[in-house]
């Protein structure tokens, strides 16, 4: 045989060899592709459910969030209306210790004024001691003061406006212990229930006149005998503040009579000086 024709039938067979070596070659390369293929998609799958999952956790946590939100948002509402509230009492126990201060220095100085008047009457007792005994002078002892009762029949003459001597040094005796003090001081007029009459009632045509008139002249005298004016009022019942019936003499002369009452200020008491300086 010749070399051609040898060479001839050995190439189909060569062929042959070299397309089966690629095939394998091939098929392991498909192979491998699917089974990337498969891996790729189970990864798919495992990065799905991943990803499904943390989106529920993110969908979790934003509703956590938001329920932290709320949660924050009443407590610092609350929080702010109890501060409000804790101001609030702070300021009504501060003016509770400023009124409780308030109350025991009002407590004090009315404790003060209480022994400086218990120290007035008795010392207006001393200073009047015949005339409180002889019953000319009653001194009495108030809840807000005291109360001096002089029988007009002590100070003025019958049917006058005038002091008669006994009557201004009665009054001057108490005018000298008043001018000391920082009380404010009325005069109250009191008449009987009966009428003026003759000349007398051109002069007082009632009992308020008369009843004024002798506490004005009352008046006029403390102040002469150094009680500051703006201290001083003059004051007319006439017979509207009877202490006994009118039916007889006795309580008739009872209702025709002067008070003097000392009612305390708060101001402090200026230093007095002596009427005869």
């Amino acid at each position: 045989m010749s070399r051609a024709v040898v060479a001839l039938l050995i190439a189909p067979l060569a062929l042959a060899c070299v397309s089966r070596s690629a095939y394998d070659t091939l098929n392991e390369e498909h192979e491998s592709t699917v089974r990337e293929r498969d891996r790729l998609i189970s990864d798919v799958q495992r990065l799905t459910i991943e990803r499904d999952g943390l989106e529920e956790q993110f969908v979790e946590a934003q509703e956590s969030y938001e329920d932290e939100r709320i949660v924050r948002t009443t407590l610092a509402s609350t929080l702010s209306r109890l501060k409000k509230k804790a101001d609030s009492l702070d300021r009504d126990l501060g003016a509770e210790r400023i009124a409780l201060m308030e109350a025991a220095t009002a407590l004090a100085t009315r404790e003060t004024e209480l022994v400086g008047m218990q120290s007035t009457y008795d010392e207006l007792v001393s200073d009047l001691e015949s005339e409180v005994s002889s019953g000319q002078i009653e001194i009495e002892r108030l809840r807000e003061g005291l109360r001096l009762h002089v029988s007009d029949d002590v100070l003025f003459a019958s049917g006058s406006a005038e002091l008669d001597e006994i009557g201004r040094e009665v009054l001057e005796k108490v005018a000298g212990r008043l001018a000391q003090l920082n009380d404010f001081i009325e005069v109250r007029g009191h008449t009987d229930n009966r009428r003026i009459r003759g000349a007398l009632a051109k002069r007082y045509p009632s009992n308020w006149d008369l009843a004024a008139a002798r506490a004005a002249r009352v008046v006029r005298l403390l102040e002469e005998r150094g009680v500051p004016g703006e201290r001083l009022a003059a004051v007319s019942l006439g017979s509207n503040d009877p202490i006994a019936s009118n039916d007889t003499a006795d309580h008739r002369a009872m209702n025709r009579r002067i008070e003097i009452r000392l009612e305390p200020r708060d101001e402090p008491a200026p230093r007095a000086e002596s009427p005869e300086s």
